[in-house]
């Protein structure tokens, strides 16, 4: 009941919202590139490894060249301050232990680096930068303080400087320059004289790398979207656009404007689409099918009962106007005649719009043709039913000769084609009924020695009310819904029946029934 309940109630979420099967197709799509376009955020574990690596250097590069300072002369230091600046592109500041500037590379020498100002680059470079802050914000990265100068040249502006002095260890800080590049600071001691240098590299390629990755990845889930979107777009029309052709079809067949309306089967498609296609198109035409017979059926039926009620009315308004016994009498049993055969087309009617119905909801069980046929003629004999014809049963080998069925039905198609066999038999002649199992399928034929029915009327005696009757026999004695009713039934087993010619070349029909045989143990 849970499981129900719950599917139940997911049905009536999705009706509640009805999406378009394009658009879902879409969305599952971009969902799936939206996940891997979240890869973006994670450039800043990229950045935050490029940047602890340039802080490792630093710390390195701030050491050695403190231990290089701290046994070199003064003459020494300045040539060498110079050198390292320039060759490793560093601007180093020496302080003394009271934070008063020594010396500073780039007073020493020409500049190694400078900053590059944001206002005499293009506009794509000021976009890149607004990407980045508007990324930082999406990531909650933490506030970085921009880079400047000090006014004054003392060690109190470093807070790098002050850290190192009170730790006695390295420290490295990071700042952002005007055009938001990395700007790593390191504060080391030199020596034991209690004189500190700061280190200052400008690290433009580090946001760079930064840029191109993240543009890189740009680049690639754009891409992907445009092929998704396309291939999403191509994979809508070649479903959704068969599906509301089906759609309409199904909706004009529904309302009945169009008696031709013709649903497409798309043969050219292999796949489920094109199998549903062809469903629903073979699904219409037997429905048509069945409206047809059911309106045929019904025009019929009114034919049929006109013909005993005119006659029945004709009687009943006679028997005001005639005072002769006789001639009352013979109107009375004319009356009775045709309500007997009223009541008998009713029934037969009835039964004949009921066992399709009835037969697609029982349940088949095996049934023995043998023992069917040969007690359903001993019945017959009991009530004598049959007249003066005998009916001889035989069967080939003794194979079993089960079918899946209903044995009540099975017994009305037998009964059908009894009457019908003896109705057409001469007297004191014999119907024969054979039962024989070829592989699969049972057969079951009967024939009889009557006059035979002509090629060109073998279907139309299964048709319903089919007049063609013996020479003599009373009017209005057969339905003629026997044969009709018998393939209904047959052909509800899966199974055929036919008319043909007896098979030893005497005169005479002879009907055969085919069933398949009962395949399980």
């Amino acid at each position: 009941m849970t499981k129900a309940r719950a599917g139940s109630a997911g049905g009536r979420l999705f009706s509640a919202r009805p999406v378009s099967l394009t658009a879902r197709i879409l969305a599952v799509n971009i969902i799936a590139l939206g996940l891997l376009a979240g890869s973006l955020f994670y450039i800043d574990n990229y950045r935050n490894q490029l940047i602890a690596e340039r802080f490792s250097l630093a710390r390195a590069e701030a050491e050695i060249t403190a231990d290089a300072l701290a046994g070199a002369s003064k003459v020494q230091r300045v040539s060498l301050l110079a050198k390292i600046g320039t060759d490793r592109m560093l601007r180093l500041r020496l302080y003394d232990v009271d934070g008063t500037l020594l010396a500073d590379s780039f007073e020493l020498a020409d500049p190694s680096f400078t900053f590059v100002d944001p206002d005499s680059e293009p506009w794509y470079q000021h976009a890149a930068r607004a990407l980045d802050r508007g990324m930082d914000f999406l990531i909650g990265a933490p506030p970085i303080p921009d880079y400047q100068d000090p006014q004054t040249p003392g060690a109190e502006s470093w807070p790098e400087i002050q850290d190192a002095i009170e730790s006695g260890e390295t420290t490295v800080h990071q700042r952002l320059a005007p055009d938001r590049t990395p700007v790593i600071t390191a504060a080391a001691l030199v020596g034991e004289s209690g004189e500190v240098l700061l280190t200052t590299r400008n690290a433009p390629d580090i946001t760079q790398n930064v840029r191109d990755a993240r543009q890189t990845l740009a680049i690639i889930v754009g891409a992907a979207l445009a092929i998704s979107i396309l291939l999403s777009l191509f994979l809508a029309r070649t479903i959704v656009q068969p599906l509301r052709s089906l759609v309409r079809a199904a909706v004009r067949v529904r309302l009945g404007r169009d008696r031709e309306v013709v649903v497409p089967r798309l043969p050219d498609r292999r796949d489920e689409i094109g199998l549903l296609a062809r469903a629903i198109s073979d699904m219409t035409a037997a429905l048509r099918q069945r409206i047809d017979a059911v309106e045929s059926f019904a025009a019929d039926v009114v034919h049929e009962l006109k013909n005993p009620l005119a006659s029945l009315r004709s009687a009943l308004e006679s028997l005001t106007k005639v005072d002769d016994p006789l001639l009352r009498r013979q109107l009375m049993d004319i009356a009775a005649h045709d309500v007997q055969r009223i009541d008998w087309l009713v029934t037969e009617i009835a039964d004949a719009s009921r066992v399709d119905a009835e037969l697609s909801r029982a349940t088949f069980e095996p049934v023995d043709m043998v023992k069917l046929v040969t007690a359903l003629v001993a019945e017959r004999e009991s009530r004598g039913v049959s007249g003066v014809c005998r009916i001889i049963v035989s069967q080939a080998g003794q194979a079993d000769k089960r079918v899946a069925g209903v044995a009540t039905r099975l017994e009305r198609v037998l009964e059908n084609l009894l009457d019908n066999a003896v109705s057409f038999s001469p007297d004191r002649a014999s119907v024969e009924v054979e039962l024989a199992r070829d592989d699969d399928h049972i057969e079951i034929s009967v024939s009889d020695h009557g006059p035979g029915i002509p090629a060109e009327a073998r279907e139309k005696v299964f048709e319903r009310f089919h007049s063609l009757r013996p020479v003599g026999e009373d009017f209005g004695s057969h339905s003629g819904l026997g044969l009709a009713i018998a393939r209904t039934i047959v052909e509800a087993h899966d199974g055929t029946l036919t008319a043909q010619d007896r098979i030893d070349g005497k005169p005479g029909a002879r009907l055969l029934i085919d069933l398949p045989a009962w395949d399980r143990d």
